[in-house]
């Protein structure tokens, strides 16, 4: 199993979009807080729809608490600030795909802690792409390097 981790999220309907994406290919979600909303968010389960149950979600104090707890091999930190691009990354089985927080991205401390730090080829006066969308790019590309594991 692979496992998405979303740093600080702060918009309610991006982490319901992406509560669906892992419970449809069998990622492990994990949420570092602070939240920016709470998780019984009206938005948050629209998103989400009936996926909640399906997705396997853990909520973690900080990032340190994740790391400990998981103990990930590789962590590849996904920023407008890295260096490769995803598709490049060889994803094996247990790695940790990070995203940070929409408005900010991740902070520079925790960049630095990563294995990986890789980006979305975008054109020259781009600065972003939409949390969930990024998310759901980034998942099947590694999912797809693994041979669709766990799909029928």
């Amino acid at each position: 199993m692979l496992h998405l981790v979303l740093f600080e999220p702060e918009i309610p309907p991006n982490t319901g979009n992406i509560i669906r994406l892992c419970a449809n290919t069998g990622f492990q979600l994990h949420l570092i807080e602070p939240l920016g909303f709470k998780l019984e968010d009206k938005s948050l389960r629209r998103a989400g729809l009936d996926y909640h149950e399906w997705a396997h979600m853990q909520v973690h104090k900080n990032y340190t608490e994740f790391l400990a707890r998981v103990q990930p091999k590789t962590v590849y930190a996904m920023t407008t600030k890295g260096s490769d691009c995803f598709s490049k990354a060889k994803f094996k089985k247990d790695d940790v795909l990070l995203f940070g927080p929409e408005s900010r991205g991740l902070p520079e401390e925790i960049r630095a802690r990563c294995d990986g730090r890789i980006r979305l080829p975008m054109t020259a006066q781009s600065r972003s792409l939409n949390l969930s969308n990024c998310a759901a790019i980034v998942v099947y590309e590694a999912w797809r390097q693994l041979n669709y594991e766990g799909a029928s």
